[in-house]
């Protein structure tokens, strides 16, 4: 023996990563034998020897090596190679068993076959046939099933194949039958989401589901060391692997690998900005397009007004470069009509903190199982990404409800998986969600309550000519133009009014067009008089002040509402509100 059976060497168990560690004390208890690895599966697996030197392995081998010792009999299936064993001793024992148990099998190699309803039906009989009459003795069986969503896939029982209803019961019947138990028969499904599975397998209780984790900042430092010591890594002067691995967090081992690989065959030196940008690359593939990653120019000083919301957002950039995490929200609900710059501000206050930040895409899709695992995958790339920050727009519309009826409940076991996950303090400055939203009224009261969107801010549009003039001046630098001096004060009061942000950007770009046509690169006064004559203010006046009042309702502070606003008592605020609803058609 090798020392490595996992319920045998304390010390030994003590040496392995948590996930490793929650498998063996499960499989200790023996109180269980179907269990379900998901996550990070398809990378390369750290093991720290007691020398303290790392090893890299795929899962496959870390689970025939490391947890079980490359002991007794060990078997893998997927539906491309059939069955196979960890070695010919253990294959050749197999087939000489069955093959006497079923003389009259007519092609031996049935006994091998990617058919699942063809291989479980054997291989149960020689598991049964191998567990030892005298249960002193130790006979362990580690039957590793790959790819399991495409044995037990989720949906309908009524939807099933003849051939995935087969799959289903029997590893059911497998997870429940006391000789697998007693006898040291393990069954072990690998897939990437557990959303991908049956949720008759993933959510019974005699299933143990362990996550693997994508590779923290000292995992990956540990693997760049030990491809600069095999001299398969070329770094830029003055760069050390401490660095590397601090800005490759969303990176799993896998990705590191070949990104390293790609610039060795070349024999490129490795520089950050270069990591940077195919961290960039590697990760919206891993989301399948599902994450944008939002990369900016600007930050808070390009904003101009909102000091109130600009203040909560320089005190929580600061807390985040002293590594104060823990004293910043869970989230933040940034609400406000139309035009006035909320994502603009969410994505200049992430150029000010220095840390990613990406945008969800629709993750939704009309395939029963395929939006939960959407989620899934997401949700495990942010783990791994943090610190980031997580830009959700339009959240009324994109978060859905609890109560969302129609799609055989897949909105509400979305919602309740997304919630769950904003509220995990774990991620307390780690992941910081920003939802955006010109109806914060419509946005579920599970998702804006104190532990996830903590923190309610709002935008409104300019009251006086001194902040549309501040505005202007603001944009003007944004937008880098070239404007000849003239008092744009003169220009809103003869032109009166309601303007957004929005409004002014698109003011300042027609003009700009109205200089190119004359082959001007600079603006004057009569550009702007021009665009600004033939603006048309917006004809939805009713949705703009609805919005503006339930965000001043939502508002956590009275010092961000504009004077107008916070003269108004909450009993006259409702009643607004109530009578705009009706009048638009809304229900209340």
């Amino acid at each position: 023996m090798n020392g490595h059976y996992i319920d045998f060497n304390k010390e030994y168990i003590a040496s392995l990563p948590l996930w490793a560690r929650e498998f063996a004390n499960k499989y200790g208890s023996k109180t269980a034998n179907l269990y379900i690895l998901h996550g990070n599966i398809r990378d390369y697996l750290p093991h720290k020897s007691n020398a303290g030197e790392f090893t890299f392995t795929r899962i496959q081998e870390y689970i025939a090596d490391r947890l079980f010792g490359n002991q007794n009999i060990i078997v893998f299936y997927d539906r491309s190679s059939g069955v196979t064993f960890l070695d010919e001793t253990m294959a050749a024992d197999y087939q000489r068993i069955m093959c006497g148990k079923y003389p009259d099998l007519e092609d031996p190699a049935d006994l091998m076959s990617t058919d699942p309803q063809e291989s479980f039906f054997y291989l149960e009989k020689y598991f049964l046939s191998r567990i030892p009459a005298d249960r002193r003795e130790r006979c362990r069986m580690v039957f590793i099933i790959d790819y399991a969503e495409t044995v037990a896939p989720p949906g309908d029982l009524g939807r099933y194949s003849e051939e995935d209803r087969f799959c289903l019961v029997t590893l059911s019947r497998w997870a429940s039958n006391p000789l697998f138990t007693d006898g040291d028969v393990s069954i072990i499904l690998l897939t990437e989401n557990l959303a991908d599975i049956s949720t008759r397998l993933t959510g019974s209780p005699a299933t143990v589901k362990v996550g693997v984790p994508f590779p923290d900042e000292a995992v990956r430092q540990e693997f760049l060391e030990s491809k600069l010591r095999e001299g398969k890594l070329i770094l830029d002067r003055g760069l050390a692997c401490p660095q590397l691995a601090a800005v490759t967090n969303g990176l799993n081992l896998m990705n590191l690998d070949r990104l390293i690989s790609e610039n060795f065959e070349i024999a490129k030196v490795l520089t950050l900005e270069y990591l940077r940008k195919k961290k960039k690359e590697i990760i919206e593939n891993e989301a399948a397009g599902l994450l944008e990653f939002l990369e900016t120019g600007f930050n808070l000083s390009h904003v101009s007004g909102h000091e109130f919301v600009k203040k909560r957002f320089k005190n929580a950039a600061k807390a985040i470069k002293k590594g104060r995490l823990d004293v910043l929200p869970m989230g933040y609900l940034l609400s406000g009509p139309v035009g006035t710059g909320k994502s603009f501000i969410v994505t200049a206050f992430a150029g000010e903190i220095g840390i990613p930040m990406v945008k969800f895409r629709n993750f939704r899709s009309k395939w029963q199982g395929d939006t939960e695992s959407n989620l899934e995958r997401i949700l495990n790339i942010l783990k791994s990404m943090a610190p980031v920050a997580v830009m959700i727009d339009e959240a009324d519309a994109f978060l859905g409800d609890r109560d969302q009826q129609g799609d055989s409940g897949t909105s509400n076991r979305v919602f309740a998986q997304l919630a769950s996950f904003m509220g995990n303090t774990e991620y307390r400055g780690k992941i910081i969600w920003f939802l955006i939203t010109c109806r914060p009224d419509l946005v579920p009261i599970d998702l804006k309550r104190q532990g996830r969107a903590e923190e309610h801010l709002a935008l409104f549009y300019p009251e006086t000519n001194t902040e549309r003039e501040d505005l202007f001046n603001t944009l003007v630098r944004k937008l880098d133009l070239d404007i000849r001096n003239f008092p744009v004060r003169d220009l809103f009061n003869t032109f009166k009014y309601e303007y957004s942000g929005a409004d002014l950007e698109a003011l300042l770009t027609r003009a700009k067009l109205l200089a190119a046509m004359e082959d001007r690169v600079f603006i004057r006064r009569e550009d702007m008089e021009e665009a600004m004559g033939d603006f048309v203010p917006a004809a939805y006046p009713h949705e703009i002040e609805l919005q503006n009042l339930v965000a001043t309702v939502e508002c956590t502070s009275k010092e961000m509402l504009p004077p107008r606003l916070r003269k108004i008592s909450g009993a006259e605020l409702s009643q607004k509100i109530q009578e705009l609803k009706l009048l638009l058609g809304e229900r209340s």
